[in-house]
């Protein structure tokens, strides 16, 4: 169930990522991806990007993680400035990204090693984590399976075990559940949910309506800007709408998008 007290838990904590005013332009045909956001988002929130293909929520990620730098205003990450300071913040974040940035001849273990070894996990701290994650992912039996005989579930279960592994403060996953069955996504979204409520922050992003559900507040993007943003059942109401969707349909207001 969405945290009841998204909206009260923003005007009782700090913010561990937070956002002014935030631009980025892409040269290449003047593209503005990013359009003056405005983020903050507290500890042990989960909360969404949605929006439709091409509405800008992977570049703000990227901006988030310093992979990007903004053409014009800030980004600060767990109080650090980004993205100046992105080599200290990166050893407190995860990222899952939309495409697999997995080594397909190499077993789920040495992936999941291998990303361990970034953060300079030591290798008894590493076997106990990755005991843990293969058995809350239902990965043990695959643990010395090379990544190129798995499924696209399965490997979207060890893309997040990489992310996992270092126990991050923060972890970002673009579209995270995309392509994957009902029935994987909902597993996914219980572990999610299990993850804030230790602590973690999670920040993902999908075109998937519905998603947003299951989130503790959203932020609705259309063409680099937050058009809307609040917990779901805020934002239903406001709207007079029984799902997201049909709030993204309002808004839309029937323009087609360019994704």
């Amino acid at each position: 169930m969405v945290g009841a007290n998204a909206s009260q838990r923003l005007l009782t904590s700090n913010p561990v990522i937070e956002t002014s005013r935030l631009v980025k332009v892409f040269k290449e045909g003047d593209i503005r991806a990013v359009d003056g956001l405005d983020l903050r988002i507290s500890s042990g929130e989960i909360y969404a990007l949605i929006g439709a293909n091409g509405s800008g929520k992977s570049t703000v990620i990227n901006l988030l993680t310093g992979c990007l730098f903004p053409t014009s205003g800030s980004i600060r990450v767990l109080g650090l400035p980004i993205p100046e300071k992105r080599r200290v913040a990166a050893s407190h974040i995860g990222v899952a990204p939309q495409e697999y940035a997995l080594y397909s001849d190499l077993t789920v273990e040495q992936n999941i090693w291998f990303f361990a070894n970034l953060y300079e996990m030591k290798k008894q701290e590493f076997e106990s984590r990755l005991d843990e994650l293969l058995g809350i992912l239902r990965l043990g039996e695959k643990r010395k399976t090379a990544v190129y005989n798995l499924s696209g579930g399965m490997k979207r279960r060890v893309s997040i075990a990489c992310a996992l592994v270092h126990s991050p403060k923060i972890v970002f996953f673009d579209e995270a559940t995309v392509g994957i069955d009902p029935v994987l996504r909902a597993f996914f979204w219980d572990y999610f949910h299990s993850l804030a409520a230790a602590g973690l922050t999670i920040v993902l992003t999908s075109h998937v309506m519905d998603e947003a559900e299951r989130a503790d507040r959203i932020g609705l993007m259309r063409a680099g800007k937050i058009i809307e943003e609040g917990t779901p059942h805020d934002i239903k109401s406001r709207y007079s709408a029984s799902s997201i969707e049909e709030v993204f349909l309002k808004l839309s207001e029937g323009r087609v998008s360019d994704g």
